[in-house]
């Protein structure tokens, strides 16, 4: 060999350039990307060199690294927000139930403040006293004969209640009745002639209860049974003959016991019964009384009025 050898020619790695403290400049054949400290990165198209800046202590591993890390930079961030998927709903039988809303103190104070519910009407029989609650309450009003009065229905022993301008009242139930009452003459005279329907029913009783018949044939001419003298029945007004029963019932049984009533003293009338209830001249002030159930139709006098007179002067 001799000493004009050429020396082959080493290809040298370049080496970093100082470029400021702590930085270096490093150049890469082939790179198209300047790179800068802030990680942000721009295309320099024809430039050969990158620039780089770390630390002087970094190793050449640790600026491969970072040049991989500045080239992920670039890429689109991942969304790392991604929401949740909801929990699946829960089966239906384990869902809890919803509570009942109470109502609330002013619906229940509307409540109460409605009228009774009506369910119809009647008419009374006589002149009726109307009070605010049973037994204990206040006189308010006296309706006339023949007033058609609302009804709720309600029972409260001898009680009804009624319905006056929107409030409940209280009258007593038996001078109330289904149909409105036939006015019949309680003045003036009263019929004393003979019944059409014949008078057999008048052998054996006093002349009182021939007038009651006579009066009753005469007004009510579709009535044609009655009942007189029972000798066999002790103890009873039948059996002296001041009794009369009038067979009928219903509302037109209502209108012959209110005639009776309204003429009693004309017609010498001790006592009446009807529907179970009494009434008599001694307790007039109490009005028609109630009974207690003997247990039948007929003994209850709902198929009839009786009627019971003064005295056994005057028997024919």
């Amino acid at each position: 060999m001799t000493e004009g050898r050429h020396r082959q020619a080493r290809h040298r790695q370049p080496r970093p350039k100082l470029i400021g403290p702590g930085l270096v400049k490093v150049a890469i054949p082939g790179a198209a990307v300047a790179l800068v400290a802030t990680g942000s990165a721009a295309a320099l198209p024809g430039q050969h060199d990158v620039k780089v800046d770390i630390p002087l202590a970094s190793s050449s591993l640790q600026l491969s690294r970072d040049v991989a890390t500045s080239r992920d930079a670039l890429r689109p961030s991942l969304n790392l927000n991604t929401p949740k998927p909801s929990a699946a709903p829960a089966p239906k039988h384990l869902k809890k139930q919803a509570p009942i809303p109470k109502p609330s103190s002013t619906k229940t104070r509307a409540a109460a403040a409605l009228p009774p519910k009506i369910i119809g009407s009647k008419f009374t029989t006589t002149d009726l006293n109307v009070w605010t609650v049973p037994l204990t309450g206040a006189l308010l009003d006296v309706l006339k004969r023949g007033s058609k009065v609302s009804i709720t229905g309600k029972i409260d022993g001898a009680w009804a209640e009624i319905v006056s301008n929107g409030k409940s009242r209280w009258v007593k139930a038996q001078y109330l009745s289904a149909t409105k009452p036939v006015d019949k003459p309680a003045g003036g005279s009263v019929s004393q002639a003979a019944c059409k329907s014949g008078s057999s029913v008048e052998s054996g009783v006093t002349q009182d209860v021939i007038r009651v018949h006579r009066a009753i044939c005469n007004l009510f001419p579709n009535i044609t049974s009655y009942g007189g003298l029972r000798s066999g029945d002790s103890g009873s007004e039948h059996s002296s003959g001041r009794a009369l029963d009038i067979m009928v019932s219903g509302s037109e049984g209502q209108e012959v016991a209110d005639y009776l009533h309204a003429n009693y003293k004309k017609l010498g009338i001790s006592q009446l019964i009807w529907q179970q209830h009494i009434w008599t001249v001694q307790r007039s002030s109490e009005g028609w009384r109630a009974m207690e159930d003997r247990g039948g139709t007929t003994a209850n006098h709902y198929d009839h009025v009786h009627v019971s007179v003064y005295g056994n002067s005057g028997t024919v």
